[in-house]
């Protein structure tokens, strides 16, 4: 078959797969099986071979990152529980006052917290940034709504255990100690300068108090009454468009006024297992690359158990703060939210593997070379379109990398430089169709029109920023 007429066939798919999702309302996971399987019957691959390659790529993906997704938002529900996010953010506000507070708050969510799905984590945090805003003055809710929205948004895509970055380093083999360290390198430097550029703009009249905010007494009042009220905070439940899940607001919010009573444990104390599950798998991939290694430490540093070591440890400090019931009530919940995600990754990799199969890597291979920046600002530009059609970021990054994983091999190009490619072009126009989006509105206090501002354009900065920061990496590595 023609090299165009391969090119033409994928492009087609890829539209027809936005077009179900956004115009026809079919669910995503759907969608990506249904675009793969006419993929590889469009190009030649024959019904038997279509449906072993949909079925292996799916496999294959759960085989790399499966167990990870899962101990990685089991734990985030059990440290959700144990109210370890606002003991957290009060800490950061004594320690570095209203000026660094966007920053420390910014870095601390999109690095740190990870392990959290990404909208509990924001219904979570929320309630926190727009206390905290007050006191970082007239543009206050300005600056947290747009360090909360880059920071969330980053961190899914450029930071392990972020969900989308875990099935970013499977889909493309990277070895996941390396995408930590090589996510971490981008993600600092880009949530900073984001966040620095966006407060140089908020006060010189980008943001206009009257038009981007709800007047203090819309939100404040709703807020109030979750944070003190049990039962208002049940009745609030449903109000953010399904996505106010017991995950996300009630099992904190209950027992708040229970947990202030008992004695709290050192904050470090909470979080001493995701800490050291971290440093085990840097540890890793560092003595990997200096070429030291020893049977012991290759077993521990592998993902999978440093992340198992990681759910045993918070199980464990959970057991002794919250008690054994709540513990196991955060594990039932963090199994409900990490089966939607493992399914979406697995399909997002079933896509990958017939675009694999097709001969899209020769293809794309004749023109693009490993000394280039063309395959970067390609895979970028094609996650970036993809986001601002259909709306999530995971699904935009995963097609992104997988239409690009085939040239990596082809040009010696390093593949955790697509990966933070693909997440960065993701990161591009979070607008109308993202959940984000929404609940940054309503819980934040602002109008549409200043979420545009805060998060889509703030995230927008930190898109385009991200990819500066991995095309100088991409000169290193």
């Amino acid at each position: 078959m023609a090299d165009w007429l391969i090119l033409t066939i994928t492009g087609v798919v890829i539209l027809g797969i936005v077009v179900m999702i956004v115009k026809m309302r079919i669910n995503p996971v759907v969608s990506l099986v249904i675009g793969a399987a006419v993929l590889g019957l469009a190009t030649g691959m024959g019904a038997a071979g279509t449906t072993e390659t949909v079925m292996q790529g799916f496999g294959d993906i759960m085989f790399e990152v499966g167990l990870l997704i899962a101990w990685g938002v089991l734990m985030g529900s059990i440290l959700n529980e144990m109210g370890a996010i606002h003991r957290l953010v009060d800490g950061l506000l004594r320690i570095f006052g209203p000026r660094g507070v966007p920053y420390a708050f910014g870095l601390t969510l999109g690095t740190l917290l990870q392990s959290i799905f990404l909208d509990v984590l924001l219904v979570m945090s929320a309630p926190l940034a727009r206390r905290m805003a007050p006191h970082l003055g007239k543009y206050g809710t300005a600056k947290m709504a747009t360090a909360m929205a880059i920071s969330l948004e980053c961190g899914i895509v450029l930071m392990v255990p972020g969900v989308a970055t875990l099935a970013l380093a499977g889909l493309l083999s990277v070895p996941l100690g390396k995408m930590l360290i090589f996510g971490l390198i981008v993600i600092v430097p880009t949530i900073v300068i984001s966040i620095a550029i966006m407060n140089f703009f908020i006060p010189r009249g980008l943001w206009k108090i009257e038009q981007d905010q709800e007047s203090p007494d819309d939100g404040e009042s709703e807020i109030a009454a979750m944070n003190t009220d049990p039962s208002q905070a049940e009745a609030k439940e449903g109000l953010v468009d399904g996505h106010g899940t017991r995950v996300g607001l009630l099992p904190h919010q209950v027992h708040q006024g229970v947990a202030r009573q008992e004695k709290e444990p050192p904050l470090i104390l909470l979080f001493t297992p995701m800490l050291l599950a971290l440093a085990l798998i840097a540890s890793g991939a560092i003595l990997e690359m200096v070429g030291l290694s020893s049977p012991p430490m290759d077993f521990l540093s592998s993902p999978v158990i440093a992340l198992l070591i990681s759910l045993l440890g918070t199980s464990y400090v959970g057991r002794f703060t919250i008690g054994r019931k709540r513990v196991e009530s955060a594990v039932v919940d963090g199994f409900r939210e990490s089966g939607q995600i493992l399914i979406l990754t697995g399909a997002g990799g079933s896509l990958a593997a017939v675009v694999a199969g097709s001969g899209m890597g020769d293809i794309l291979g004749q023109y693009f070379s490993a000394g280039s920046f063309a395959p970067l600002l390609t895979v970028w530009a094609i996650a970036a379109v993809l986001h601002i059609a259909v709306g999530s970021v995971s699904i935009s990054a995963i097609t992104a990398a997988g239409l690009l994983a085939p040239v990596a091999p082809q040009i010696g190009l390093d593949p955790v430089l697509i990966a933070l490619a693909a997440g960065a072009g993701s990161l591009f126009l979070v607008h109308v169709t993202s959940n984000t989006f929404w609940l940054l509105q309503s819980m934040l206090g602002q109008t549409t029109k200043g979420t545009l501002k805060s998060c889509s354009l703030g995230v927008s900065v930190a898109s385009v920023v991200a990819l500066c920061c991995t095309l100088v990496l991409g000169l290193f590595i």
